[in-house]
């Protein structure tokens, strides 16, 4: 008791930076403390020659893309169906040495066909490669659609990063397959697009770009769609929770062609405790929405035992957290089909990069795209300190 009133004894600041250091300490035990994104800018801009030819493989339908730490590299999933060429990802080195982003920036430098488990090229149609995850272990996850009017199921599977051999198959509960009634699972091109995994490398997470049948409508003009996040065990291999996201209802602005599409075509984990970035991208008939948004599991309901949200109603159902961090069409730049999105590395101020592709759907057209920006990632103890700054001064 005598030790505590000669500490309160000391002045006001040494207790404060007293506290902050504890504070500190303690959150320096976690490997990856949460973290909330500040601010966002555009730093520019590359698009690929159309018609971009490497080791005899027309570069093409990007829609997923993920960064090598270690060795300064991307890895960008194209969704051709082994019609093309085999089924496939490329390799790409992006300079970002500059802070800045332009055409000669990116170059592809690798191509690897993905292996099946039988040891060769999956079949034409077999395969709508979508999304891609790197992991510490020199492989890569990779998620397919399928093809619901086929009954062909969508999948998450493990490859070598090197040999682009198959490894290990994810389990895809039953609410999510197809079937011949077509009053489950997912719907055709809107299924596994997106794909990502936490730092610790604990879990992975996907998500439908809409709706399953039996959970409601697919996105529409001025209507969202309940998409459903989907997390994996990667110490266990399974499926454990599923989350709801609710797309944002998109008004269509002059649409002569009447085609509309829109949902969530990629995620990537920001921490190890729930939060996010997620893309939507909507085709609304005179060019595309792309948005940014910072999503949050914190407050989330697990919905993995919910067969069908029609048919338990969805009342008591919280979705996960969203807020919008930045709307694309702000920018003075013709978008694209963006599908993709990684974090990349630091750039020369020592702020975190990102990175978004598009998928020119082999479409003479459209364009491979990349864009970059600079996050302002602020850690906890800079919150912490921000918070108990504001409380002084309103004193």
């Amino acid at each position: 008791m005598h030790f505590i009133k000669k500490i309160l004894k000391f002045p006001k600041f040494i207790l404060f930076f007293i506290a902050i250091l504890i504070i500190s300490l303690f959150l320096s035990n976690f490997r990856t403390s949460a973290v909330e994104i500040a601010d966002i800018k555009f730093i520019g801009s590359a698009t690929l020659p159309k018609g971009s030819l490497f080791q005899g493989t027309e570069v093409g339908g990007l829609s997923g893309i993920t960064y090598d730490t270690k060795n300064d590299l991307y890895y960008a999933i194209s969704d051709d169906r082994s019609n093309k060429a085999a089924a496939r990802f490329y390799t790409l080195k992006i300079n970002l040495s500059k802070g800045s982003l332009q055409d000669s920036d990116v170059t592809i430098v690798g191509v690897t066909p993905l292996i099946n488990e039988a040891g060769k090229n999956f079949i034409n149609g077999s395969i709508d490669p979508e999304g891609i995850a790197l992991t510490n272990k020199s492989t890569v996850f990779i998620s397919s659609e399928g093809d619901a009017n086929q009954l062909i199921n969508p999948f998450i599977k493990e490859f070598s990063l090197f040999s682009g051999k198959e490894l290990r198959t994810l389990p895809i509960p039953n609410k999510f397959l197809p079937d011949k009634s077509e009053k489950k699972g997912i719907r055709n091109n809107l299924a596994f697009e997106s794909l990502t995994i936490t730092p610790n490398e604990n879990n992975l997470f996907t998500a439908t770009e809409n709706a399953l049948i039996q959970d409601g409508s697919e996105a529409k003009p001025n209507t969202s769609s309940p998409c459903r996040i989907l997390q994996y065990n990667l110490l266990t291999n399974q499926p454990e929770k599923e989350y709801l996201y609710q797309t944002e209802a998109i008004a269509p602005f002059f649409n002569i062609s009447r085609k509309f599409a829109s949902g969530i075509p990629d995620l990537v984990a920001l921490d190890n405790q729930g939060h996010f970035l997620s893309l939507e991208r909507s085709f609304t008939g005179l060019g595309f929405y792309i948005a940014l948004f910072q999503v949050s599991l914190e407050k989330a309901t697990d919905i993995h035992n919910i067969n069908s949200l029609l048919a338990s109603g969805s009342s008591n159902i919280k979705p996960v957290q969203k807020k919008l961090l930045f709307d694309l069409r702000n920018l003075d730049v013709y978008l694209d089909n963006i599908e993709g999105l990684t974090l990349g590395p630091k750039l020369p101020n020592g702020q975190r990069s990102l990175i978004l592709v598009s998928d020119n759907n082999f479409n003479s057209l459209q364009r491979t795209q990349f864009l970059a920006f600079e996050l302002k990632i602020e850690s906890p103890l800079i919150r912490l300190l921000r918070r108990l700054r504001n409380i002084n001064f309103q004193r």
